[in-house]
């Protein structure tokens, strides 16, 4: 089902975030209740040789002044709190500052997106970050050359498990159980891999994974259907407000910094449409840096909670974009890294990614991850653009295309995958 609407322009109010301490079941001086039990409301290039082949393609990016080619867009999204800066961009009238008129469509998972992206209906979309390099692999799907015009957000997820399973914290000790993940081509599939493996599960033999929209995980949570899930906030909040689950890890326990969510476009779009493109991509980093002020996260999550956006209570969106939350065990935690965003697609991020499509068995074919990332992840136009821009509020970026990842206390090397490259 897609729910679609225009909305008009946001007013930005006062807010703040001074917030010393709390307990469980009481008003905090953040304006939520802690422990409260809430009822629910209301292929790059031009083809997949290009991409085996490690032909890289040009950049695409418009100069500021240029008009954009279409002004009225269609952009897909999925109602988490990691389309925070697609919504902020649409609410706080940062597109309209850049002569576009955007319809946002609500989109229930991300195969409905995917099929949207790619037959036109959306002009842009909202897309998991694996999603653009699987597309562009044909892994999943038959190839097409998908972008990653901008990343969102980093970090804001979380393993949550059933509140029965509070004394089954060691991970060793998870076999047989079922857990629900939003999509195969997810940071959330990969991360939850990952961390089953490091405590010695096989994720396809000693556990079941089943993909579900994540609107749908918490009710399933409930319904005893699975055991728990790694998905994206406000969900995991969510079943803690509704006592049905606690927060096992973050997952910028697993990974600080890692991305989650990005903004996508079809090469096709693009060619067609530079200066649109531009235009989007400059839309976007300006609502990474309104983001990234946590001064701003409380008017965020009002912005959010709305009807047409995620419709999900204030106080469940606030805790898990400014990580003064309940865990569901009795604890209020500050985390101030639960959730960040950054609009710059690195490309470090994008060979880990592929490579766990390797790992798992999602690729077979010998692809070149360097390559492919630089192809797919238009980190060169993100850094112009916020050149351009000079946005004080932006933090900057790191001076690396390939900043240094660490996964679950493991450094993560992109060098020696080229490595392993140059012997095939």
């Amino acid at each position: 089902m897609i729910r679609h609407f225009i909305s008009g322009l946001y007013t930005s109010r006062p807010s703040t975030l001074a917030c010393d301490d709390a307990s469980s079941a009481s008003i905090c001086s953040c304006g939520g209740m802690h422990g409260l039990s809430l009822s629910r409301r209301g292929l790059l290039g031009t083809s997949l040789a290009a991409a085996l082949t490690g032909a890289v393609g040009p950049a695409f990016a418009a100069t500021p002044s240029a008009t954009p080619e279409k002004t009225t867009l269609k952009i897909g999204f999925v109602p988490i709190s990691c389309a925070a800066p697609l919504i902020m961009a649409h609410a706080k009238g940062f597109f309209h500052d850049e002569g576009l008129t955007v319809e946002l469509q609500k989109t229930a998972g991300w195969a409905l997106i995917r099929d949207n992206l790619l037959n036109g209906n959306f002009d842009a979309s909202h897309l998991l970050s694996p999603m653009p390099l699987a597309l562009s692999l044909g892994a999943g799907h038959a190839p097409t050359p998908v972008r990653a015009v901008t990343m969102q957000n980093t970090n804001g997820q979380a393993i949550t498990l059933a509140l029965k399973h509070q004394n089954r914290r060691d991970p060793r000790s998870w076999k047989g159980m079922t857990f629900a993940i939003p999509f195969e081509f997810s940071m959330h599939n990969f991360l939850l891999r990952a961390y089953l493996a490091h405590y010695g599960l096989n994720p396809d033999q000693d556990v079941t994974l089943r993909v579900t929209a994540p609107p749908e995980m918490v009710a399933n949570l409930k319904a005893g259907n699975i055991d728990g899930f790694l998905g994206p906030d406000p969900f995991n909040q969510r079943a803690v407000t509704e006592q049905a689950g606690f927060l096992q890890i973050l997952t910028s326990q697993i990974w600080d910094g890692h991305p989650c969510c990005a903004l996508g476009m079809t090469e096709t779009f693009i060619r067609a449409h530079p200066n649109t493109y531009g235009a989007v991509q400059r839309a976007m980093i300006r609502a990474a840096a309104y983001m990234q002020q946590t001064k701003n996260r409380q008017e965020a999550a009002a912005i959010l909670a709305r009807a047409e956006y995620l419709n999900q209570p204030e106080i469940v969106i606030r805790q898990g974009l400014t990580g003064h939350y309940a865990d569901g065990l009795g604890t209020v935690r500050n985390e101030p890294s639960r959730s960040a965003f950054s609009p710059f697609p690195y490309y470090s991020p994008a060979i880990w990614m592929i490579e766990q499509m390797k790992r798992w068995g999602y690729l077979e074919t010998p692809v070149d991850e360097r390559r492919v990332s630089e192809e797919v992840f238009m980190l060169g136009d993100v850094r112009k653009q916020a050149a351009a821009l000079a946005l004080p509020d932006l933090t900057p970026p790191y001076a690396s295309d390939y900043p240094p990842i660490q996964v679950l206390g493991t450094p993560f090397d992109p060098a020696a995958t080229f490595a392993e490259n140059g012997k095939r």
